[in-house]
């Protein structure tokens, strides 16, 4: 049985999705299998993948989202490890080695991910302090942002019989809420080289398109936790405070835009859960 199953969902990315594939089928390390969930694309990707037939494997699904793709290749998949990469980023040559090895060195790990480097216009964008990287316990890490790049993470399948599938009701912050799901229970293994590699500021974008509203996912995730009751009394004052300081910003924000509806919603839920924050 293959070692790793890498996961490339995609959607109308032809245009790059063949540096990413590419990028993965020349690794040093060769005991994987691609997949490739097409979610719907009306590009030129399917014309594209024929050039690949023989050497991934192509599934075509109608358009549900980059989460719903990123389950229907994890349901595919056969390995014991999963490593996902999106169809817009690409890995460093020795990427799944080095991974794969600090994952059989570390065996306790179910999850693993990398430094990267960002890119924007062809050109290397520094990353703010808000984007370091950390390894360990890092649940109150990734309440603030999505800590966590998405094609940096290499997973033990069990994982999702643990925590789950990716929430298929988000249409973006999917990863978000996987990696805070998971925080709380889990570790996490860091290998500190710069191993992913990823262009960013495009308005086509899923994190570009929802830009303006991208705490409303993350209240919805933060939300969930503090109802399942999943928390111990430290992490759930982590999340509570989190939780009253992304509804007052958005709410404020949907006022000021003239969304007053929506904005009195999230100033209501903050004051519900400043009454929470007390009693803890």
């Amino acid at each position: 049985m293959t070692q790793i199953s890498v996961i490339i969902p995609t959607y109308n990315r032809a245009i790059f999705l063949k540096k990413a594939m590419d990028s993965v089928l020349n690794q040093s390390y060769q005991d994987f299998e691609l997949i490739i969930v097409d979610d719907g694309s009306v590009d030129e990707t399917k014309v594209m993948m024929k050039e690949y037939e023989n050497r991934v494997k192509y599934i075509y699904q109608q358009n549900k989202g980059p989460a719903s793709a990123r389950n229907r290749g994890i349901k595919e998949a056969k390995a014991d490890f999963v490593a996902f990469l999106d169809s817009d980023d690409w890995w460093a040559k020795d990427k799944l080695k080095v991974q794969l090895k600090a994952m059989q060195d570390s065996p306790d790990y179910l999850i693993s991910h990398t430094q990267e480097i960002w890119y924007k216009n062809g050109k290397v964008l520094n990353q703010k302090k808000k984007h370091r990287k950390f390894a360990g316990h890092i649940f109150d890490k990734c309440l603030p942002i999505c800590a966590v790049g998405m094609s940096t993470m290499m997973v033990k399948k069990e994982l999702f019989k643990k925590i789950g599938l990716f929430d298929e009701d988000l249409p973006c912050c999917e990863d978000y809420d996987l990696w805070l799901r998971a925080s709380v229970k889990f570790p996490f293994l860091l290998i500190d080289k710069p191993l992913t590699l990823k262009q960013g500021g495009r308005p086509e974008q899923v994190s570009s398109k929802y830009a303006q509203g991208i705490d409303k996912f993350r209240i919805y995730s933060i939300k969930k936790l503090l109802e399942e009751d999943a928390l111990d009394n430290q992490k759930r004052q982590l999340a509570v405070a989190e939780l009253k300081r992304k509804c007052k910003i958005y709410g404020e924000g949907c006022i000021k835009h003239n969304k007053k509806e929506e904005g009195k919603f999230y100033l209501d839920l903050m004051r519900q859960y400043s009454i929470v924050l007390t009693i803890l």
